[in-house]
């Protein structure tokens, strides 16, 4: 049972931020049809962009790692990770895709893949081939145990839900109830019209590409100091899943997209720990084969007037 309830916890932190980097996925497809595959490698330099934040905290300015001081000045860098992420998505966007807006569909997905080389080898560039160990800031001190004295979960998981959490919340809220949120829903359902009743649509897309990197540079930052690594090829490994995610939730729905993080971390997490991890992949997607075959537009399909 202990077992249980710990692959549960795991799976539930791991959970939100998959969905968190499958909401940008969602976001994109809900307003332009497009799979922006670059939005991984975004995820990618945000867990680049807290590896330097952490080596300039603790081996610049001298900060212990473990202190209190160094994960706060660490959090405060999360709004600054995230417009610099929201700022290369929104660049993207306006060099690669805008150009090949009105061409035929396939172009802008060749356009997509293009640019995920081209970010991947930024992040090489940057980090180098191998993993990078990041400064542990995040505290991993356990605070919850069960009756045999086994460790439940600690401040490294509160923390992580402190931040996914409300960020999904405000999203959510943003999109449903905010004068922009209905343009991007009303532009997300018929692009033509809502320019004819005065949406500015290249506005309102490249709004979406800010939010959906900003999103792209939070979960980089929580995936950076929880599992206390980057690499660059983390675009590649947590975008197979993001992406599976928001397929399973139904692709353009961001509830759907969140859901869908919560049930590929949770299949995951007891995959590690009752099976054996190198079968995880392979059961994920097994999962999403079925999923797709028997509810093909995902599980939140439904919704689907309300993506974006």
């Amino acid at each position: 049972m202990e077992e249980l309830v710990k692959a549960l916890t795991i799976g539930v932190t791991n959970g939100l931020i998959i969905g968190l980097i499958a909401i940008g996925y969602t976001l994109v497809y809900g307003i332009l049809e497009l799979i922006n595959f670059a939005h991984a490698d975004v995820f990618m330099l945000g867990t680049a962009f807290t590896y330097f934040a952490t080596e300039l905290i603790v081996r610049g300015l001298g900060i212990p790692a473990s202190s209190t001081l160094a994960l706060f000045l660490t959090l405060l860098a999360l709004p600054v990770i995230m417009l610099m992420t929201a700022g290369i998505n929104a660049s993207i966007e306006r060099l690669a895709y805008r150009p090949l807006r009105n061409a035929p569909r396939l172009a802008p997905l060749i356009s997509a893949i293009g640019m995920s080389f081209v970010l991947q080898n930024v992040g090489l560039l940057l980090l180098g081939p191998s993993q990078k160990a990041v400064e542990p800031v995040l505290p991993r001190t356990d605070l919850v145990f069960f009756p045999s004295g086994a460790a439940w979960f600690g401040i490294d998981e509160i923390i992580v839900l402190s931040v996914t959490i409300p960020l999904l919340l405000a999203l959510r809220w943003f999109v449903g109830s905010t004068r922009q949120g209905k343009a991007m829903r009303a532009t997300a359902q018929d692009r033509e019209a809502s320019g004819l009743m005065g949406i500015d649509v290249n506005r309102t897309i490249s709004l979406t590409f800010l939010i959906a990197g900003g999103m792209a540079g939070a979960a980089g930052l929580v995936v950076a100091l929880y599992y206390g690594q980057t690499f660059f090829q983390y675009g590649l490994q947590f975008g197979l899943l993001s992406f599976t995610a928001a397929v399973l939730g139904g692709i353009g729905n961001l509830t759907g997209a969140t859901l869908g993080g919560l049930f590929v971390g949770i299949v995951a997490a007891m995959s590690d720990r009752f099976i054996e991890a190198k079968w995880t992949s392979v059961i994920v997607f097994s999962l999403l084969i079925l999923v797709l075959i028997f509810r093909p537009t995902g599980l939140l399909a439904e919704q689907q007037s309300e993506r974006a």
